[in-house]
């Protein structure tokens, strides 16, 4: 097994392991948040970790790219010819016959990972807008475009209002 794939497992399945333990913590947590501050402390929790996922994704994809920058490099080549490939920080020479199939299944199994990261985007981004529905939450927006909506909207139910999630992290 390759480094990159066994990381890609490990990764993987640290990746689901915390997903599964933040939604058992969340199953057994039978209390609802008492006050506006714990609801956008959690609501800004959850965006975060949107955040991270989306920011772990597109750092994926890019190492795919690369992957298949590598593979149309070296795919038209002679396979008994000379070729060098990073193994754990060590430059190693092999043969392009070794080193393409290796590149290809490292690919595919970012791949995978990619589309797991995926299928667990969209049920956070649904466990958003349930927490969102949920506690009637709004995204506060500018200071010109809040005075607007402002005069439009007095009067309407509340709920708790929430500042742009900080992209610093």
């Amino acid at each position: 097994m390759s480094p990159l794939t066994y990381f890609l497992l490990l990764f993987s399945s640290r990746i689901i392991s915390f997903f599964y333990r933040e939604k058992m913590a969340s199953k057994s947590e039978s209390k609802e948040p008492v006050n506006e501050q714990v609801i956008a402390n959690m609501y800004g929790a959850m965006r975060s970790e949107l955040n991270q996922i989306y920011s772990k994704i597109t750092e994926l994809e890019m190492e795919v790219s690369e992957h298949s920058l590598v593979i149309n490099a070296i795919q038209p080549l002679d396979p008994s010819r000379r070729c060098y490939r990073m193994i754990g920080g060590v430059l190693v020479e092999r043969t392009i016959k070794e080193v393409l199939p290796a590149v290809q299944r490292n690919k595919e199994g970012l791949e995978e990972v990619i589309a797991r990261l995926n299928e667990t985007l969209e049920k956070k981004k649904k466990e958003i807008v349930d927490f969102e529905t949920k506690y009637k939450i709004r995204i506060k927006k500018s200071d010109g475009d809040a005075k607007d909506e402002s005069s439009k909207k007095e009067g309407s139910a509340q709920g708790v209002l929430v500042g742009p999630a900080s992209s610093s992290q």
